[in-house]
């Protein structure tokens, strides 16, 4: 919060305006014995004291610039040109929030435009919306498209081996709606489609790093009148055929590897695109470019999928948020980076993995379980990989997600991450620890 200066004859003409005597009064449903609760708090400190007090407490997180991280499972550690948070924090788009007078956001409306004009080539859509709160969230409201696209259909069919937290956001979702959620393993042309599937979904790549061909997977479901949704990975599709392509119908994606820092978890980037076809249908917002009556370029909301806007019940999501400070990273980055500089970071994140993958899997008592993958590969470990991440978390090496966490029957399976971030020298010492932990 910023500090407001109100002066003692600011408060008393706020509180004459609202009839009141004093501060005291506003708190007067409060039963008075609550009111003011004795704290047992410390002595107040100084600014230099509170900050070196906040830095020693900070000293003792691991974090990705303090060790050699090989975490991903959705958060994943990419660089972050200076350019990015030097633009985005500009005050023109750090205060402003949403563009509901087009006339006094142009700025906005353009570096939205601009974003989903390049996201959606990324993706291979005719359109990409701006935004949701993250993948997850964007995966479940493509869900629902589906559903009210034909609402004769129920089913769903997710891959198993998805992401165990965007399958409870899914879930979540749609516990109000008449879906029932099914599993399939393995490619997405194996999937068990029906008449009464209302979309296949399919991971690129998967939770563990599996990347499988869209084509037969889409051919699948549209052939039984489902719809074909992805949800993929985006610096993934800077080197490999795009979900739209691939023939999806619509795509999701987590958008913080684009140019945003992990955050501890969020705020992150939900994106999603659609064919032409589902244009009017898709939630959020979709920017067009236009002319006024100088003919000079201008942007305007073209589409308004929200609640609001007068649209109400007949909205397609009410919850659906524009994060516009994620995306204008995200637009931000692309745009810096270019076609070229996203191959090469998509590049150096596999050539670099498959270098880590390889090593490792010459260690005795370990063995690569991912067969095709982009950053992310499964590893079965000699020992439980909770053991394994607790010892090299000591030696500032964090070794990737140990699966237990999410299912207490996988105990000796750990998901390595490795990004552009990660040196020869990290990926070395990470083999030689584990050499070590499985002695």
């Amino acid at each position: 919060m910023p500090f407001i200066p109100n002066t003692d004859a600011d408060r008393k003409a706020m509180l004459s305006t609202i009839g009141v005597d004093s501060v005291e009064e506003l708190f007067s449903d409060i039963p008075e014995k609550r009111r003011f609760p004795e704290l047992k708090l410390p002595e107040g400190l100084s600014e230099p004291e509170l900050l070196k007090e906040l830095e020693k407490m900070s000293a003792k997180n691991l974090t990705a610039d303090r060790a050699a991280w090989f975490l991903g499972a959705g958060a994943y550690n990419h660089f972050v040109p200076s350019v990015v948070p030097a633009l985005a924090s500009r005050g023109e788009f750090l205060t402003a929030y949403t563009p509901y007078q087009p006339e006094v956001s142009q700025g906005t409306l353009q570096s939205i435009f601009e974003y989903q004009s390049m996201a959606a080539e990324l993706l291979g859509m005719a359109v990409v919306n701006a935004s949701h709160y993250d993948g997850a969230t964007a995966l479940a409201e493509a869900i629902i498209m589906a559903l009210k696209n034909d609402p004769g259909r129920t089913e769903i069919l997710l891959p198993c081996d998805m992401h165990p937290e965007f399958k409870e956001v899914v879930a979540t979702y749609l516990a109000a709606h008449q879906a029932v959620i099914n599993e399939y393993s393995g490619s997405p042309s194996t999937a068990p489609v029906s008449s009464k599937t209302a979309c296949l979904v399919a991971s690129y790549p998967t939770f563990s790093g599996e990347i499988y061909p869209l084509e037969d997977g889409a051919r699948l479901a549209h052939d039984a009148g489902a719809l074909f949704i992805v949800q993929a990975d985006p610096l993934l599709c800077a080197i490999l055929k795009s979900p739209g392509a691939q023939g999806a119908d619509i795509v999701t994606a987590e958008g913080q590897c684009l140019g945003n820092s992990m955050n501890f978890g969020g705020p992150y980037l939900g994106m999603m695109g659609a064919t032409a076809t589902f244009m009017r249908k898709i939630p959020g917002r979709i920017v067009g470019e236009t002319k006024d009556k100088e003919g000079k370029r201008g942007y305007v909301l073209t589409l308004s999928a929200r609640e609001q806007h007068i649209r109400r019940e007949k909205a397609v999501s009410n919850i659906c948020s524009n994060q516009g400070l994620v995306m204008l990273q995200a637009c931000i980055y692309m745009a810096a980076m270019g076609k070229n500089g996203m191959k090469t970071v998509a590049g150096l994140c596999h050539d670099k993995a498959h270098y880590a993958a390889e090593q490792i899997g010459l260690i005795p008592g370990y063995k690569i379980r991912t067969r095709t993958f982009f950053k992310e590969f499964l590893v079965s470990t000699p020992v439980p990989a909770e053991t394994i991440f607790d010892r090299l978390a000591k030696r500032k090496v964090v070794p990737g997600l140990p699966l237990s966490r999410y299912d207490a029957a996988r105990p000796n399976e750990l998901l390595v991450c490795v990004t552009e971030m990660n040196t020869r020298a990290e990926i070395d010492s990470l083999v030689q620890l584990l050499k070590e932990v499985a002695q």
